[in-house]
Order: structure tokens, then sequence, then C-alpha cells
């Protein structure tokens, strides 16, 4: 019989993971109200425990039988048996604020993805990708906030799949490493570029009109988003205009780069964080 892990046990498990973990970006912005930080350290060990099994394994089959069994533990919770300390924690969280299983169910569906599908026809297919990879992310901040409508959703929908082309157009080469390839391939072909110069990283006129056409197409999601914090209370939407400002900055920086994200990944300096806080206050004035 394994450990029995007590609730504040497994409580103080979530908010460790949540503060000290290597790829931590203080999800609990200090923007937040007080009360909310557990329940969102909670929601973060979940994320955090699957994204390490879907891409911590170095072994495609170990991490599909892995998000199986986190999935398992995933019922077990919903069926009032958690056993692991993350699901003894976020349980509670899961009821207090109604949190529906589906959302928790997409994010693993979005990692066992990545184990199997590595190249995307069109645009279609990676914004279905999205549906499973980032919105969950935006609704379960939503739905810890009291906020369950799908106009709200909807927003945020936009917003998360915006950050997560952000994040991928940011990332082309650290993805190639693995093997993926998130630019629609049906695009990458229009502009003569193949998978094999993505890799062999030989940046050309061709690639940098795919990457204008795919930071367009992020933008106009953003702008679509921006919407959401004029329907959020005033502390919540100072981190979604945070967010979105923060991926409008990394699409500033491909443009300045002229779009040549292969040979330097472009990164938001500590002095542009704060421009980008100062820049979100005063939208909020």
């Amino acid at each position: 019989m394994g450990r029995v892990w007590t609730p504040a046990e497994s409580l103080a498990y979530t908010r460790w993971l949540a503060t000290s973990h290597y790829e931590n970006f203080h999800v609990v912005s200090f923007l937040l109200p007080k009360r909310l930080h557990q329940d969102f350290y909670n929601v973060y060990a979940f994320c955090r425990w699957a994204d390490d099994l879907g891409d911590e394994m170095g072994d495609t089959a170990e991490s599909l039988r892995l998000l199986g069994w986190w999935r398992g533990e995933l019922d077990r919770m919903y069926g009032g048996a958690a056993s692991h300390p993350v699901f003894v924690a976020l349980g509670p969280t899961v009821r207090q604020y109604g949190l529906e299983r589906q959302t928790f169910a997409d994010l693993i569906h979005a990692f066992e993805q990545d184990q199997v599908k590595t190249r995307y026809a069109d645009w279609g297919e990676v914004f279905e990708y999205c549906v499973y990879s980032a919105n969950p992310v935006g609704r379960l901040v939503l739905g810890l906030c009291g906020y369950r409508d799908a106009e709200r959703y909807a927003l945020s929908d936009k917003t998360c799949t915006a950050l997560q082309l952000a994040n991928f157009w940011q990332d082309v080469t650290v993805d190639t490493g693995k093997d993926r390839v998130y630019l629609p391939q049906d695009l990458l072909a229009r502009h003569g570029v193949s998978d094999a110069d993505l890799f062999a990283r030989r940046f050309s006129p061709g690639f940098a009109r795919v990457m204008e056409e795919a930071c367009g197409v992020a933008r106009g999601l953003f702008v679509e988003g921006l919407a959401l914090p004029r329907m959020v209370d005033r502390r919540l939407a100072l981190d979604l205009r945070l967010f979105s400002h923060g991926g409008l900055a990394v699409l500033d920086k491909i443009e300045r780069q002229g779009w040549d994200v292969l040979r330097e990944r472009p990164k938001i300096g500590r002095w542009e964080r704060v421009g980008l806080l100062v820049k979100a206050l005063w939208a909020a004035a």
C-alpha cells in the first residue's frame, strides 16, 4: 500500500510544486486575491504533472502509459477516491468551484496527442489542437474566479489560442528538437519551406512570409480576445491584460527580428516585462 497523503500534506506539496518548479512562470500572480492562491496552486500542479509525464519521460510508449494512469487518477478523484497528493489537494477546489472533469481530461488529451501527432496539415488542425492544449487553461482560470458563461469562455478561448500560437512561433527551434512542427504544413508548402529547412535552421524569404502570416493570425486572435478584461473584475482583468500584452510583445519581437526565429529565439527581458505591467496598469485605469 502506498503512502496516504493527508489534505494538509497535499496542499503543501502543490504549493511547493507551483512555487519552485524549474518551469514555473509565477502562475499565481500577486494581483490575484490571496484566497485563490492555493486553488491556483492545485490546478497548476495537475497541469505540471501532466506536462512532465508527456515531455520528460523520453519514451513515447511510457508517456502514453503514464498519461493513461494520470487520467485514471483524475477519474478516481471525481469518484471520491483520490490518493495522489495532487488530486487530494485538487478535489476540494473542483467541488467548491464546480470545475468539470472534461476540462482536465482535455489537457491530458493534448499531451497524449503530442506523443503521436507531430505535424499539422492546416490551420483547422492547429486550432483543434489548441482546443485541448490551451483553451481549458483559460476556462479553469475563469471558473476559479467565478465565471462560467459562454460569452466569456469564447473570448478566453481566443486569448488562450493566441498565447499558444505565440509560444509556438517563439519556440520553433525548441519544438523541432522534439520532432514537432506546429506551423501548418500547407502554409509552409505555399511559401516553399520544407520541414528539412526548419530542422537545418535555414532562414529564407519564404520562411519570413510564413512567420509574418502565422504571427498575423495570432495577433488577430489577441485583438478579438481583448474584450474579455472589460468583463471581469479588475484584478483578474489586469492579469489577463498582462498575458495578452506579453503575447503581443513576443509577436512584436519576432517582427523586429525580421521574422527569423531560426537563428535566435525571441525573449522578453526584465525591463520589457516591467513595461508590460505599466501598460496593463494604464489600460486598467
